[in-house]
């Protein structure tokens, strides 16, 4: 059979790592595919030549992306441009062309991927997303595929390497926050502007993406509650060692009674997880299934030749089905599409978990009963607590107590009767805590 032609939009870190691995690999992806897949024609503003291996297997590289989308040789139209304009002009446009669509793009489809799908169902085509969440991971294909006969419980995810990176060096090496993230900016783990890493922002993306996938609901990435780690000081880092804990940036969704839960925060695991051990800027996602119990997944969640890994099988798995009945094909959002859910996300304030609190308390008799007597009040039942000894010259101490679970609201209540005690200097530090068990 004719090689299946591909037009290839962006020759960045991904794009480059893309066309290597079609390159190096063209044998066993014809054997695994049934026929052999090449790049016919590539767009890109601007790109390295010397940085990209195998340039020469690109059939013809120009600066505009919409001549990608209109050739009519071009049957796959892979999308690495990233961010959402004009990515989502491309994409559209590519699918009403009736080609089939693989992107990286995790913010496109947790903000338009409703709006991608429906297009691609009603011209019949593919839309591939599997590189759009955690890299190399193959994880959106063991939601879509391998873990379908179960009742998905929850997902927790480690999936910003650059957040995981700056957490893991401030716990090995009690380094601060804003050191940990000039290396990583220098090491290019973090861009210049680092908000979308270090505040959850790119986290939440590929969460909605997750959850959706999980539990049959359209995406909606406005409703996920995202915190992110800027916050976070060296003393709560060591502290959560000392209770037997580690600060993870986690996503979380979960199926409760009321709804799902989406959100992203730090939050303390259990050291003995195996979650609590991904360190670095390596990714991994946690699934509870109802049949098959806690599953992990782990690898790198970033680079080119992981990506690209994960690229081009989307590459295959839209070859293959080339000539399948559009009916007939796994579904983009696992479920089909007149059976998505309508099953509310829950409001963070509605949220139950357990908390991490750190405070500065002045040193004196009732302060502690005082503030144990806030969170009585408020239904929160203390599990642990430390006070540290304070340091010369200091009249304010450290205090550390975790918590049992409780609604968020009424922890934000409490929080904000603390604060306003006399008592207590400055704002109360607060970290969601899970454990993460089957």
């Amino acid at each position: 059979m004719e090689p299946v032609k591909v037009g290839l939009l962006g020759l960045g870190t991904v794009g480059g790592g893309t066309v290597t691995v079609l390159s190096r690999n063209a044998a066993e992806i014809a054997r695994r595919a049934g026929r052999g897949i090449v790049i016919s024609h590539a767009a890109a503003r601007d790109y390295d030549p010397e940085r990209i291996q195998d340039l020469e297997a690109i059939g013809r590289i120009g600066s505009d992306a919409f001549a990608v989308v209109e050739d009519p040789e071009v049957q796959i139209v892979v999308e690495l441009i990233g961010g959402y304009s004009p990515a989502l002009e491309l994409v559209l446009r590519a699918i009403e062309n009736g080609k089939h669509v693989v992107t990286a793009n995790k913010a496109l489809i947790a903000r338009h991927g409703n709006e991608i799908f429906a297009a691609a169902r009603e011209r019949g085509v593919m839309v591939g997303f599997e590189a759009a969440v955690a890299g190399g991971i193959p994880i959106i294909k063991a939601l879509r595929e391998g873990l379908a006969a179960n009742h998905i419980e929850w997902i927790a995810g480690i999936i910003n390497g650059t957040g995981n990176f700056i957490l893991t060096e401030m716990r090995d090496k009690g380094r601060d926050f804003a050191d940990v993230l000039a290396e990583a900016q220098a090491l290019g783990y973090a861009e210049a502007d680092p908000t979308f890493d270090v505040e959850g922002i790119d986290a939440a993306h590929k969460l909605t993406i997750l959850s959706s996938l999980a539990f049959g609901v359209p995406l909606q990435f406005e409703r996920c509650f995202t915190e992110g780690i800027s916050k976070v000081g060296a003393l709560d880092v060591a502290y959560a060692a000392e209770l037997g804990y580690r600060i993870k940036h986690l996503g979380i969704t979960r199926r409760s009674e009321d709804g799902i839960e989406l959100r992203v925060h730090p939050t303390l695991i259990p050291e003995r997880r195996l979650i609590a051990n991904v360190d670095g800027v390596m990714n991994a996602v946690l699934v509870k299934g109802d049949a098959v119990g806690p599953t992990l997944y782990y690898g790198a969640g970033a680079g080119a030749l992981p990506t690209a890994s994960a690229v081009v099988a989307d590459l295959v798995d839209v070859t293959r089905a080339l000539t399948t009945d559009p009916n007939n094909r796994v579904p983009h959002l696992a479920f089909q599409p007149d059976e998505l859910a309508d099953t509310p996300v829950m409001p963070m304030e509605a949220v139950q978990t357990a908390y991490y609190l750190r405070l500065a308390a002045l040193d004196q008799p009732g302060v502690m009963a005082r503030i144990a007597s806030i969170l009585g009040e408020q239904g929160i039942s203390i599990e642990a607590i430390k006070q540290k000894e304070p340091e010369e010259g200091q009249t304010h101490v450290p205090l550390v107590m975790l918590t049992h679970r409780v609604i968020e609201r009424q922890m934000n209540e409490a929080i904000a009767r603390i604060e306003a005690l006399d008592s207590v200097q400055g704002e109360v530090t607060r970290i969601r805590m899970e454990t993460l068990s089957g």
